[in-house]
């Protein structure tokens, strides 16, 4: 049995590889942060594997549900903004966030956090 190869097939370069770092249609895949526009300024935006915040609950701001400790989320903030300033969403609904009506709608029976 020969053995086990960790490099792609074809010679192709690694570096010239689209879903490499975070560019601009690029995969966020090592914590980096990004810069995307969010109601008319520049928002950092990271992502966050979920494993580091064990114990720790969040409350998404576009669907206004709890995101579960240890699931992968995004952080975004201003990009002028603070610690105080960071909020943690699910990946789809930061990805939907144009799309959703400016407030959200508790039901009746839904907690107030």
């Amino acid at each position: 049995m020969s053995p086990r190869h960790n490099r792609p097939r074809g010679g192709e370069n690694p570096a010239d590889r689209s879903d490499q770092g975070s560019g601009p249609g690029g995969l966020d895949r090592y914590g980096l942060e990004r810069t995307e526009e969010y109601q008319g300024e520049d928002w950092k935006v990271r992502h966050v594997a979920g494993a580091s915040a064990a114990g720790k609950r969040y409350r998404c701001p576009g669907c206004d549900q709890e995101i579960p400790s240890g699931t992968p989320h995004l952080v975004a903030w201003p990009e002028y903004g603070g610690v105080d300033d960071r909020r943690h969403w699910h990946k789809a609904c930061w990805n939907a966030k144009d799309r959703r009506t400016s407030k959200v709608q508790r039901s009746r029976n839904a907690p107030k956090h």
